[in-house]
This record gives structure tokens, sequence and C-alpha cells, in this order.
């Protein structure tokens, strides 16, 4: 006698898309794999799986990054020191205006970028799933921790990390209206004098979801009401509050504060008793790439010793590595109480009401 099982459709729904899940993560990591290499060449800091020859005889890269033009020339100066034979040249972008240039690009199947740095996971995790990352098993992704690179592996990774507190001018805020956590900023002293990033910022994307999660909707309601200023780059917010035209800055970047305290500026950074926010810059190499070898050998470099010793210097911002050490005059990671998003599906989701509603904010709509 045969015994006939009855499985409702419902059950057969969830066991088709979960043996679909399995077999796409299989694949996806056979093609990491594949992307990698079983004996990496050492080289001075870092190993890679390039071809060193072929990705000097290809002689040039095409760099896209949401990192600011003067960090990035040292940068690139940097890797051409290391590798003469090879032309570095970038194009810097705010994270949407990158990803609007990038997607118009490939749309027209015209194929310039060799590596990606971006600001914003919303627009890592739609590269991936336009296949628009080109897979490679990096030696250098050993280092990084897990929540620091893509699942399965190969996508990109953060190369480095940008934290975020508050800033004020000494000379305008004092004594007990220093801010000591997020809350302390809804003082009407700040009325028409704080400002903050405009929403192409990732880093921004990150407060104001992290803030919203820990706070309430009202949180963003209040500052609104503090009338803040929004600007597309940390220079033009650390520029108004230097100069006393603002007295404090919302999600102020550590590193740039680091950057202007070198050249000798008056201003003072909060590490909020709550946690600093913070933002990654996401490094892959572009499908489809013109120089497929140099974007491997770049990649490595980046991720290894000398090229987040490069970036720290340049960018002042904070290496995900822990080998490293903190940028110049800054002081590790480690030692803040760091707040990261736990549900990278869900921030991604929130994207459209978070631009929606800063816009608002900011006047734009």
């Amino acid at each position: 006698m045969t015994i006939q099982a009855t499985v409702p459709l419902r059950f057969w729904r969830i066991i088709t898309a979960s043996a679909g899940l399995v077999f796409a993560t299989l694949l996806g990591l056979g093609a990491v794999e594949a992307a990698s290499c079983a004996n990496p060449r050492q080289m001075t800091g870092f190993k890679t799986c390039a071809d060193v020859a072929k990705a000097e005889a290809e002689g040039a890269l095409t760099f896209y990054t949401t990192d600011p033009p003067g960090g990035t020339t040292e940068v690139m100066n940097d890797f051409m020191k290391t590798f003469p034979k090879i032309k570095a040249s970038f194009i810097r972008l705010q994270a949407g205006n990158l990803m609007a240039k990038l997607m118009a690009e490939r749309q027209a199947k015209t194929y310039l970028a060799d590596v990606l740095a971006i600001s914003e996971m919303t627009f890592a995790g739609d590269l991936v799933k336009r296949n628009a990352y080109s897979l490679y098993g990096s030696p250098e992704h050993a280092a990084y921790r897990t929540e620091y690179k893509s699942t399965p592996e190969g996508h990109w990774a953060w190369g480095s990390l940008i934290v975020a507190g508050i800033a004020y001018n000494p000379k305008l805020v004092s004594g007990p209206e220093i801010p000591k956590n997020w809350t302390d900023v809804f003082n009407p002293a700040f009325n028409g004098a704080i400002n903050t990033k405009l929403s192409t910022s990732g880093l921004q994307h990150g407060s104001w979801y992290k803030l919203r999660q820990m706070y309430g909707e009202e949180y963003w309601a209040k500052f609104a009401t503090l009338q803040p200023h929004g600007f597309d780059s940390y220079v033009q917010q650390f520029d108004r509050m230097v100069n006393g035209q603002d007295k404090v800055v919302h999600t102020a970047q550590y590193s740039a504060y680091l950057q202007f305290k070198a050249k000798g500026a008056q201003l003072e950074f909060v590490f909020p008793t709550d946690g600093v926010i913070v933002g990654q810059q996401i490094y892959g190499i572009v499908a489809d790439a013109p120089h497929p070898e140099v974007a491997k050998l770049f990649l490595d470099w980046q991720l290894g010793m000398p090229g987040q010793v490069s970036m720290q210097n340049a960018h002042f911002v904070s290496s995900p590595r822990a080998d490293t050490p903190p940028p110049p005059g800054g002081i590790p990671t480690g030692k803040m109480k760091v707040l990261l998003v736990d549900d990278w599906d869900d921030y991604m989701k929130s994207r459209p009401q978070f631009v929606r509603d800063w816009d608002k904010m900011m006047g734009i709509r």
C-alpha cells in the first residue's frame, strides 16, 4: 500500500525557497573560491592574488570614491610609489551621485570604474543584487571581522570606519551647554546654529537610523525644531562652526575633527555617552572592470597594511583592522562605545523614508 503525504502549498514554497537560498549560497561561495588563489603572492605588507606583471601591463587604475579629493590624491600617490608602472586616477562624488553615475554607465555598457569605495550600505546591497561587483576573495579579507565583509565574502569589505559624534566651537559653547550625549543637542541655545549633512550622505542615514531606533521618531522631530542647516561636505560643516556661523555639528565626523585640529583650529569633539555612530567606506571591484588585475592589486593593497596606513594618514579615518595604529592624533575605535546597525535588511529598506523625511527637514522638498 502506498501512502501519499499531503503538504500544504505554503510549505512547498518555503522548502523551495530555502533550497534555492542554500544553492545560491553554495554557488556564491564556489564563485568566490574560484576568484581567489591557493598561494597568494607576498608583497611588502600585503598579499595578493593579482598577476602583478599583467597589472603593470594594464598600466592604469580608475577608482570611484566618496572620499575627499585631497586625501584620495595622497592615497593614489602612495599606491603609485609602490607600483610606478600603474597610473592611478579617481573620480570623487557624494554617494548618491556616484551611484547614479555608475548605474548610468553600466546601463550604457560603458565600463570605466575598476574599484568602488562608497559610504552607503544601501547602494552596496543594490550593487550585489545587480551583480555589479566582481567576486574576488582577497587574501587580506582574513584580517577583517565577519561583520565588516559581505556574505558570502568577495563582493565587498569595509575599508575604513567613519566615526561620528558631536563637535562644537568652544568659544561659543561652554559649561553646562556642552553636550554629553545625543539628546543634549536639544538646547534652545543651538536653535539655528547647528548643522548636519544632506540625505546624500550614508553616514547621515546611519545616524538617522540608529538614533531613531534608540529614541523613537520624536528624536528627529525635536531636532527639526532647531532649524538645522544641511551641507554636502563635512568641510562646509566644520568651516561654519570654526568661523562661528554655527555652534555645533551633529553627526560630526571624527576624521574631520582630527584634520581641523591638526591645522590648529579651535574646536572640540564629544564622544556621546550613549555611543558613537559608525559609518563605513565599502570597497569592492566593479564587474567588467577595464583593468581587472590592477583592480585586484589595488584592493589587496588598500585592505592590506600599506593601504590602511596610507588611508588613515590621508583621511584621518579609522581602520577596521585590529592590527593598525589609530589615525594621527586619534584614539582607536576599541576605546569607543560603537553603535552598529544590527539589521541591514531593515536599514536598507528604510532609505526611502530617510530621504523623504530628511529632505523635508532640510527644506529641499
